[in-house]
């Protein structure tokens, strides 16, 4: 998939205010700090349309961009360790729910996970949410670039042998990219380009 148009739509914290359109939606969030605006940035070639900052927890409403005129890419409130209130983190935690719940053109979850690190508790907490909710979701490691390759596939391989130890009978797809080196883009657009395929395929069926 080429991404020829890519632009900001809306930002809301309440899930009945989001656009009302008919087209595949695909959500991004993960931990605070983890390189999603980076990799929404790589992703779309457009270096400023997802804000980045050193300040973790600086996306904090549900964001909108639509991208190629038929489908929808959405930004949502890192979780985690962000520097704000108990009441604000609340607040998010209610209005993430909220859009996962209710959100019915929402065709899959992209969880993001630093490859550096172990797997963190909040993270397969999450994710574990989905999965009771049934709510399709992947993995996309991200940071690729500041390991080497064996390490990379260390670190993969231990987090979803942790994944099928607990709950999972089978791990969920899963992604590895590097916003800076653009390590994972044709994979994950491609992905996004059959589900697009499929849904308007159905659609017109």
């Amino acid at each position: 998939m080429k991404i020829k148009s890519a632009h900001f739509v809306m930002s809301n914290s309440k899930v009945e205010h989001c656009p009302n359109e008919k087209i595949p939606e695909y959500a991004f969030i993960g931990r605070s700090n983890v390189g999603k605006s980076s990799l929404i940035n790589m992703l779309t070639d457009r270096k400023g349309l997802a804000k980045t900052s050193g300040k973790p927890g600086k996306t904090q409403l549900i964001n909108h961009f639509k991208i190629n005129d038929n489908w929808f890419l959405v930004d949502l409130p890192g979780y985690g360790y962000a520097r704000v209130s108990k009441k604000d983190k609340k607040t998010f935690q209610r209005y993430i729910t909220d859009y996962f719940e209710a959100r019915e053109q929402l065709v899959c979850s992209f969880v993001l996970v630093d490859v550096r690190h172990e797997p963190q508790k909040i993270d397969l907490e999450f994710m574990e949410w989905l999965g009771e909710n049934g709510i399709p979701f992947c993995i996309v490691f991200t940071k690729a670039d500041k390991l080497k390759p064996k390490a990379i596939e260390r670190q993969v391989s231990a987090y979803i042998a942790q994944l099928l130890e607990s709950v999972w009978e089978e791990a969920p797809q899963y992604f590895v990219t590097s916003s800076s080196k653009k390590m994972g883009k044709e994979t994950l657009l491609h992905f996004i380009d059959q589900i697009n395929s499929d849904f308007f395929t159905a659609q017109n069926s």
